[in-house]
């Protein structure tokens, strides 16, 4: 019996995902729990798993396509089975689940770490959910574009083969539309590609190892206005923008900047770096998440988050550290970074930088901060503000350590200074209270020897 293969929450935070790629085609035999694709979500690339056995019959959302959860992305079931009434059932309701089949029974989805995550939707066998071609598109690319021509006087075009033909140079009123109503679909450019039709085509065959260069296409084809292409949005780039509009609007935050002396704290690495591996070397990013720790425990007001009616006081410093990616902004958490060491820290930033890079960090491994840290001061930054990531009342920004020089004792020397930005979530975080613990995190990175006290 055919099932739906439906778009499963695979991240605490995800509504929808993006297919970053199929691992099996159309009519590829599948063995149960086998990868069948890759799902880009908010912060890493997971890996969708099949619950069963089977033939995978139609492919609806291809790689690069997002899908909202609970959306029939595909169909599985026997080789050679007709699957039309399922098409028709998942056509009619545009690919999503019903929303009393999806509260009566949770799916259940295995993901690239092996457990078992919930589905916000449920098939009615075991597995997942698809769409005919045509639905496919429709679904996808929302409302249609409309140009000169057909029956009527107009012809109707999706969004994605009018992208498709700009970029092409092909002449929408050669093309006869195969979709419904005579529509011009993704299908119809493709087959005059095939055919060669269009400058680009034949550039393409003539040149067949030359990569093409990004194309350009100004649809509203304004005189004078600049040419333009545009890329669709990743699904961390597009989580980044909803978190970041969610914290600078509802959250009020004001901003305190204070100078810390680095010297001690420069020399204090440079001690411990002495005595250890050169690979288990340590950086002054590592020095101050854990001093940052050591100063959160002293003051719980900042180490803490609003929860609307109450506050939430926590017991340990959860310290998430920024790592700029490929496709926008990740927060790795050392988790209880109060309890480990500066060694311990360094060894778990660098792993989890790498991972997630390679995006292979698990969502547990990247939420659930209770404080973060940004640090531009390796690009030469010298002082910045940084956006409170939700629920955390607080965030560092930090700036590069400079030779500066300072009066001491009625005298002009030259000392390494660093200069830290916090953003404060006012709901918790008084002026006083984050000056105070501004005041103990300066103290303890300009004297290393109180981090024991």
């Amino acid at each position: 019996m055919a099932n739906k293969i439906l778009m499963p929450k695979l991240s605490p935070t995800m509504e929808e995902g993006q297919i970053s790629r199929w691992l099996k085609a159309e009519g590829d035999e599948i063995e149960a729990n086998e990868t069948i694709a890759e799902v880009d979500t908010d912060k890493a690339t997971m890996e969708m798993t099949s619950l069963e056995a089977g033939t995978l019959l139609k492919i609806l959302v291809p790689g690069g396509e997002n899908a909202k959860l609970g959306q029939t992305i595909g169909i599985i079931g026997e080789k050679g089975e007709d699957f039309s009434a399922l098409l028709d059932e998942v056509s009619s309701n545009g690919g999503a689940a019903a929303p009393a089949e999806a509260a009566a029974k949770p799916q259940e989805t295995v993901s690239s770490n092996g457990g078992q995550q919930q589905n916000a939707a449920e098939t009615e066998g075991r597995s997942y959910d698809y769409q005919r071609p045509e639905a496919v598109e429709e679904a996808t690319e929302q409302k249609p574009q409309s140009a000169d021509q057909s029956g009527n006087g107009r012809m109707i075009v999706s969004p994605i083969a009018a992208r498709m033909a700009a970029e092409n140079n092909i002449d929408l009123k050669s093309i006869k539309g195969s979709g419904p109503n005579g529509r011009i679909i993704k299908r119809d450019i493709e087959a005059a590609l095939q055919a060669g039709s269009s400058p680009a085509a034949e550039a393409a065959v003539q040149t067949p190892q030359t990569q093409a260069a990004p194309s350009f296409a100004n649809t509203a084809e304004i005189q004078g206005a600049s040419r333009f292409r545009e890329e669709n949005t990743s699904k961390m780039r597009q989580v980044i923008a909803q978190r970041l509009a969610q914290s600078i609007g509802p959250i009020p935050t004001f901003y305190l900047t204070v100078e810390i002396e680095m010297d001690n704290a420069l020399e204090f690495r440079k001690q411990i770096n002495a005595s250890i591996k050169e690979e288990d070397k340590v950086s002054v990013n590592d020095v101050i998440v854990k001093v940052a720790a050591q100063a959160l425990v002293k003051h719980p007001f900042v180490n803490s988050s609003y929860q609307d009616k109450s506050i939430r006081f926590y017991e340990d410093a959860d310290i998430g550290v920024a790592v700029a990616i490929e496709d926008g902004l990740i927060t790795p958490v050392v988790r209880a970074a109060n309890r480990k060491g500066i060694t311990e820290i360094s060894r778990e930033i660098k792993e989890m930088a790498a991972r997630a890079r390679d995006k292979k960090l698990q969502p547990e491994e990247y939420t659930g901060a209770t404080f973060s840290i940004s640090n531009l001061g390796m690009f030469g930054i010298k002082e910045f503000t940084a956006i409170i990531n939700p629920p955390e009342a607080g965030i560092f920004a930090i700036g590069a350590a400079a030779p500066t020089p300072v009066v001491r004792n009625g005298e002009i020397v030259v000392r390494n200074i660093m200069n830290v930005t916090m953003s404060c979530d006012h709901r918790v975080i008084d002026g006083a209270t984050g000056a105070k613990f501004l005041q103990t995190f300066k103290q303890m990175l300009e004297n290393p020897i109180l981090m024991l006290m």
